[in-house]
C-alpha cells in the first residue's frame, strides 16, 4: 500500500502502450496523467505537480530527449525514466548523461518498471526530506561533501554505479579519484567480486603488457612461472586503471582490443582468454591535449570516455571544507590517540580561505600534522602549516595557487567574529556552512537580479530547495 498518492506523467505516442502503462501504474496506486506527444507533456508539466515522468524516446513534435532536457531544467530533482523500443547502448548512455534516472526498453517487464518507479520516487522523497529538515548527512558513498559540485558527482554515481559502463574519472591530484572508483564498484552487482587497482604511472613501460595481461613461463628472462595479469584477476569484477594517460602508445592498441572484444592473450601465450571486466580509468592530465600531441589514441579515449566524472578541486567546493575537517579530526584523534575536541573559529577560517593546491590529500596531511602537534583542547592557527596560515619564510616565494591572507577574506572575517570558541565542532561547522551558503545565495540572487528560479539553476539546486534554504537563512524572496 502506497502511503501517499504520487502523480506520474506518461508520454508516449503509441495509444495501446500508453493505455497499458496508465492502467498498470494506476493499479500500483499512482495518479497518472497521459500525454500523446512531447509537446503535450510539456504543457502537462507546466500545469500539474508531477513527481515522475515516464517518456518514450521517439515521439512527434517534441522527442523524449528534448522533453528530458526541458523537464530537468524545470525541476532538476524530478526523476525521468526513458522507455523505448530503440534501446541501444548509445541512446541509453546519452539519456543517463543528460540526467535520466533510468532507462528500459520495449517490450518492458512490468516488475522491472515497477521497481524503477518505486526506486525513483524513494530517491525524490529522500532528497526532499533532507532539504526540508536542513540536516543533511555529511556525504554519501563514503565520500564527504554536500556542495552542489559534489552533489553532481553523487547524481552520476547513482545512475551509473550498477551498470557495466566504462567510466573515465578526471580531476587534479588529491581530489579523490580512487574513492569514486571504489564507490562505483561497491554500489554495483560486482561488489562481492574483485576490485583490482593498477597505477599506470608506477609501472615501467617494458613491464606494462605483463602487468595488464599476465605472462607464460619462459616468456622473457626471469619468467620462471606463469602469472595472471590484472585483467584476469579482475574477472567478474572491476579494474581501476589510475593515471591512464601514462600508458605507452604502443600498449594502447592492445588495451583498446580487450575493451572492445573482452579477450586477450598472455605475454608468450597462444591461448585466448575471455574476461568480463568493468573498467574504470582515471587521469589528472588533459587526454585531449595528449591526443593532439600524438601521445594518446583518440579511439581509446572515446572508448574510455563513455561516462565521464569530473571531480572538482577543493577550492571549488569550499563549503565542504568544514565537513572534511571534522572527518579528518575524528580519524586522527583515533589513530594518534589524541583528544582534540574541535577547531577554533579563526583556525577554521584559515582552512576555508586557503587555496589547497594539493586538494583533499593536502588537507588531510595538514590536519594530521595539526592534531599531532596540538597541545590544547582545540586546534588553533599556530597548529597549522605556514602556507595555510598565510605566512612564509623571509625571501620565500608563494606556493603555486596559494592564497595570501594578509587581508582577511569576507567569509574569513565572518568566521572569526561570528562564532565563539565555545560549543562543539559540529556547531562551528554548521555556523561556518551557514555563512558560506548565505554568501553564495546572496551572490547568485544579485547576479540574477533577484530571480529565484535562475539563481537556483545557477546554484544547481531545485527552486524549492533554494526557497527552503532562503527561509532557513532569513533571506526574504524578492519578486522575480
Amino acid at each position: 500500500m502506497i502511503p501517499e498518492r504520487k502523480q506520474l506523467l506518461v508520454a508516449d505516442d503509441e495509444k495501446n502502450l500508453r493505455k497499458v502503462l496508465v492502467e498498470q501504474l494506476t493499479r500500483d496506486g499512482y495518479d497518472v496523467i497521459a500525454a500523446e506527444d512531447g509537446e503535450m507533456a510539456k504543457e502537462m508539466l507546466a500545469e500539474h505537480h508531477i513527481d515522475l515522468v515516464i517518456t518514450d524516446l521517439r515521439m512527434p513534435k517534441v522527442d523524449g530527449m528534448e522533453l528530458l532536457r526541458w523537464a530537468l531544467a524545470d525541476d532538476p530533482d524530478r526523476p525521468v525514466v526513458m522507455i523505448t523500443a530503440h534501446g541501444t547502448v548509445d541512446t541509453a548512455v546519452e539519456a543517463l548523461k543528460l540526467g535520466a534516472f533510468d532507462y528500459v526498453t520495449k517490450p518492458f517487464d512490468k516488475l522491472e518498471l515497477r521497481r524503477i518507479v518505486e526506486k525513483a520516487l524513494k530517491a525524490r522523497d529522500l532528497a526532499e526530506a533532507e532539504l526540508a529538515s536542513g540536516d543533511l548527512p555529511a556525504g554519501r558513498f563514503r565520500i564527504i561533501g554536500q556542495s552542489p559540485e559534489i552533489q553532481q558527482v553523487y547524481a552520476v554515481l547513482d545512475k551509473v554505479a550498477d551498470t557495466p559502463t566504462t567510466v573515465l574519472i578526471s580531476g587534479e591530484s588529491g581530489t579523490g579519484k580512487e574513492l569514486i572508483a571504489r564507490a562505483l564498484h561497491e554500489n554495483s552487482a560486482r561488489a562481492q567480486k574483485p576490485f583490482i587497482r593498477l597505477n599506470c604511472a608506477a609501472i615501467p613501460k617494458d613491464l606494462m603488457e605483463a602487468e595488464l595481461f599476465g605472462f607464460e613461463k619462459g616468456a622473457f628472462t626471469g619468467a620462471v612461472s606463469s602469472k595472471p595479469g590484472k585483467f584476469e584477476l579482475a574477472n567478474a569484477g572491476t579494474l581501476f586503471l589510475d593515471e591512464i594517460g601514462e600508458i605507452p602508445v604502443e600498449m594502447q592498441v592492445k588495451l583498446l582490443r580487450v575493451l572492445q572484444e573482452s579477450e586477450f592473450e598472455r605475454v608468450g601465450g597462444i591461448k585466448t582468454i575471455a574476461v568480463d571486466v568493468r573498467l574504470v580509468a582515471a587521469t589528472n592530465r588533459d587526454l585531449r591535449e595528449l591526443i593532439a600531441k600524438g601521445m594518446f589514441r583518440e579511439d581509446l579515449y572515446y572508448r574510455l570516455n563513455v561516462v565521464s566524472i569530473q571531480l572538482p578541486a577543493l577550492r571549488e567546493r569550499i563549503s565542504d571544507i568544514p565537513l572534511l575537517v571534522e572527518h579528518f579530526l575524528k580519524k586522527f584523534n583515533d589513530r594518534l590517540k589524541k583528544k582534540v575536541d574541535g577547531v577554533n573559529p579563526d583556525a577554521l577560517a584559515k582552512l576555508v580561505a586557503y587555496d589547497w593546491p594539493g586538494n583533499i590529500r593536502e588537507l588531510e596531511n595538514v590536519i594530521e600534522r595539526a592534531v599531532l602537534f596540538c597541545d590544547e583542547a582545540r586546534l588553533s592557527v599556530k597548529d597549522l602549516t605556514q602556507e595555510v596560515r598565510g605566512e612564509r619564510p623571509s625571501g620565500a616565494t608563494p606556493l603555486p595557487g596559494a592564497t595570501s591572507l594578509t587581508t582577511p577574506m569576507p567569509h574569513e572575517a565572518g568566521a572569526a567574529t561570528g562564532a565563539s570558541g565555545e560549543g562543539g565542532l559540529r556547531e562551528q561547522v554548521r555556523a561556518a556552512m551557514a555563512r558560506l551558503e548565505r554568501e553564495l545565495i546572496v551572490r547568485a540572487l544579485k547576479q540574477t537580479g533577484g530571480n529565484v528560479t535562475r539563481a537556483a539553476r545557477l546554484l544547481k539546486i531545485s527552486r524549492k530547495g533554494l526557497q527552503l534554504k532562503m527561509k532557513e537563512l532569513g533571506l526574504r524572496e524578492q519578486p522575480a
